[in-house]
């Protein structure tokens, strides 16, 4: 009998859950260790924000779901970690503390033989002071977070509405962020909504990036063709900046948030104050904090984690000018590199390198997007954890499952505004996510690998896999035959 336990039930631990609990019902045990009650479908979470969606439509309880295809669920966060368990007990080991409202603050430990880290990110709003919920401007990063952002946008247009002219700042809250595509989104449908409104000659409407140019989407931006001719992402993103009448502000690395004024530093050394009435900021990432100890107790957390917070695995650390940078640098299986029985898909795992150019300031400070790891990826990457876990569990003698970001691709359909009529969506795909320059020495990626379109249709779509998502999530009939 074996014990997997997965730690974190977004996309990537959700989904292996999901699956490993298809292939492994005999005698073994499935354990979900997650600090939430509910499962997200985080990319409907925009929707939510300017009030076209209410938190149960992107929602569902993950107990009932769970225990209906017998996997274990204790709602709680993970702490530390015993990969080699403790003096007393030999087994690997997970502790955690319970965030229940019953048993709130307990504390508990289970054992594994197989161990996926899938903890996602923690949102790291503290980067940045003023930043946030907690702070001065809102987030769409959860579904409460996002409820909360409907209510201050909907204040701020009744404002509008009053006659005043607002300033409707959207995009990254420090240097180092990543998700630029969850800021596009929002900046176009809060654009949107005020637009169909009647509200748009009374208020300016402003995307603050770390990018160093539109369309870089933290991936370095992508070549593809749009309706016959060849294009950049730069140059198609501009466009609708331009048709939208939407203000950019990139390089921007943000320093601090004030009630009425966001505080930036620029890739060209200047510094600037942005006055503001309404901001959504993403937050930069790291891991959650898990720490790891040895038999004997003492703290190992530097051989399992980056100084990010991020789990090690089996990518190329060494450090590299970015010329040299390479798709092999990015790993394939997700191992950690010391405990080869626990994985880490999805935000989880060190990523070896940027994506995008690095870049800085005079003075030295980082302001160049971290590479997106989140939605597509993290599915595909979780589904081969989970293939590799299944064959080791039942002995098959097979080599561990691939899915690095440098073989693999993505498609992305990222809403411009949403309404059946006059809704809009970009739909993109890109293919191989990390640019492989070796294979492909034009654009790192492959010459057809890349599509770019704007209009109603991709709102549509948009809409569809809205509804597709969550009916996999739920594990509905013929959930297995919606792709990752």
């Amino acid at each position: 009998m074996s014990r997997i336990v997965i730690l974190g039930a977004g996309i990537a631990g959700h989904t292996a859950a999901m699956h490993l609990s298809r292939w492994l019902r005999r005698g073994h045990t499935i354990t979900v260790v997650s600090p939430q009650a509910d499962w997200n479908w985080i990319p409907s979470n925009v929707w939510v924000g300017v009030g076209r969606m209410r938190p149960e439509q992107v929602t569902f309880p993950l107990a009932p779901l769970y225990q209906r295809r017998g996997i274990a669920f204790e709602q709680a966060r993970a702490t530390v970690l015993y990969p080699e368990g403790t003096a007393d007990d030999p087994t690997p080991q997970v502790e955690f503390q319970r965030t229940g409202p019953e048993r709130d603050g307990e504390t508990g430990r289970i054992g594994y033989d197989y161990l996926v880290n899938a903890t996602g990110p923690k949102l790291n709003f503290a980067a940045t002071p003023g930043l946030g919920p907690d702070g001065h401007t809102v987030s769409i990063c959860t579904a409460a977070h996002a409820t909360g952002a409907a209510q201050r946008f909907a204040a701020a247009v009744a404002r509008v509405q009053a006659g005043e002219h607002l300033r409707f700042v959207i995009g990254t809250g420090h240097g180092t962020c990543t998700c630029q595509g969850a800021a596009f989104e929002y900046t176009f449908n809060v654009e949107h909504e005020l637009r169909e409104a009647g509200l748009r000659d009374r208020a300016e409407v402003v995307y603050l990036t770390n990018e160093a140019d539109l369309g870089d989407f933290g991936v370095g931006g992508l070549a593809f063709t749009d309706r016959g001719y060849l294009t950049s992402s730069k140059l198609w993103t501009e466009s609708l900046f331009r048709e939208r009448d939407v203000r950019a502000i990139t390089g921007a690395g943000v320093t601090e948030v004030t009630p009425t004024a966001i505080r930036y530093e620029q890739l060209d050394g200047s510094f600037h104050e942005l006055p503001y009435d309404f901001a959504m900021l993403l937050p930069p990432f790291r891991g959650v904090g898990l720490t790891v100890l040895d038999r004997s107790g003492a703290d190992i957390s530097d051989r399992v984690f980056n100084p990010g917070g991020f789990m090690k695995v089996d990518a190329d650390y060494a450090a590299k000018p970015y010329g040299e940078w390479r798709a092999e640098d990015w790993p394939r299986t997700y191992e950690c590199a010391a405990f080869p029985n626990i994985f880490a898909p999805g935000i989880a795992f060190a990523p070896p390198h940027a994506i995008s150019q690095p870049r800085q300031a005079p003075d030295g400070t980082v302001i160049a997007p971290a590479p997106p790891r989140t939605g597509m990826p993290s599915g595909v990457m979780a589904h081969a954890v989970a293939e590799t876990i299944r064959d080791r569990v039942l002995g098959r003698t097979r080599p561990a499952h691939h899915a690095s970001l440098a073989e693999v691709g993505a498609a992305c359909v990222a809403s411009a505004g949403a309404g059946f009529r006059h809704g809009s969506a970009a739909s993109m795909t890109m293919y191989p996510v990390v640019p492989d320059r070796h294979t492909y020495p034009a654009t790192g990626r492959h010459p057809r690998g890349n599509f770019g379109e704007i209009g109603l249709a991709g709102h549509w779509v948009k809409y569809m896999l809205h509804f597709l998502f969550i009916w996999k999530a739920k594990g509905r009939p013929f959930w297995t035959l919606i792709p990752e």
